[in-house]
Formats: structure tokens, sequence, C-alpha cells
């Protein structure tokens, strides 16, 4: 992990807020002028820090009102049929989220879909459909409690005392 100071940790934790803040309005939240700032980001862009930027869509209104928690259990372990589920699960629109996981299972998936009807109809046609699959666990949502996607920052500044 590259090093990162007070003003670097200060602008990725402004950004994780609002990443439609202004240079400007972003430089004077950190305590900078407008040109360090702009070539801090750019420099937290370029080493990965940042990986990009995109909105922040209420499923519910979108109408997406079903989110499920699906473990997949693979049939055999091996790299190669790994990888092929692997991408045939990247190109699911309706996943939002895939974790490789230990423990019971293979992968641990975030589905949404409108309701429970075409989610019992997908999971039918094509999540038990994968390459590899053997079995299918689901839980769903029945509320969220905290649906954030900030990553918490202060172990880097308690490293720095």
């Amino acid at each position: 992990m590259n090093t990162l100071d007070k003003f670097d940790i200060a602008i990725l934790n402004e950004l994780q807020a609002d990443a439609r803040l202004t240079n400007a309005e972003l430089a004077q939240r950190v305590g900078l002028s407008a040109a360090p700032c702009w070539r801090r980001v750019r420099a937290l862009e370029e080493q990965g820090f940042i990986k990009g930027y995109r909105a922040e869509i209420d499923r519910h209104k979108i109408g997406l009102g079903v989110l499920a928690f699906v473990r997949l259990d693979a049939d055999r372990s091996t790299g190669n049929l790994t990888r092929k589920m692997e991408e045939a699960i990247r190109q699911i629109p309706e996943v939002v989220s895939c974790h490789y996981i230990s423990g019971t299972g293979t992968f641990e998936l975030q589905v949404v879909a409108r309701d429970l009807d075409s989610f019992s109809q997908f999971a039918r046609d094509v999540l038990l459909n994968l390459p590899n699959v053997k079995d299918m666990h689901t839980s769903f949502s029945l509320g969220e409690v905290k649906a954030s996607g900030a990553l918490p920052l202060t172990h880097l500044t308690r490293t720095r005392s």
C-alpha cells in the first residue's frame, strides 16, 4: 500500500460522502488550495485508490423490490470450472455482487429482482443453469439496516500516531 497522508485520507473521505463535489469545494473541505487538491485526486486515481465514480440508485424507485442473497455450491472446485463459473456470473446484470467464499458454498451472490415471481423464474432459468452449479441456497432481505459503499478509513489515521 502506498503511503497516504492526512490530506489524501480527507480527500477519500469527502469523495466517498459526495463524489459530485467540485474541486474547489473539495479543496476547501480538506484544507488545500485547488491546484494541489486536483493533483492529489488525479494521483489517487492513477494509483488505483479511486477506482471510479458512479451514481447510487435507489433500487426500489426503479422497481427492483427484491434483494436476495444466493449461495451457489460448485459441483467441482477445479480451477478451470471455477473460472468458467466466475466468467458466467460476471455477465449477469441482476447479480450486483459476487464473492468467492470460505466455508460452506463456493460463491455468495447478491441478486436483485422486481418481485419474488421474477426472482424465482431468474433462479430457475439462469442461476441453476450456470456451469458447474451443484446446489443453490437463497435468503431474502426483509429490510436494509445499512447499505453503504463507503469504506472506513480510520485505521489509516490511527497508524500515523
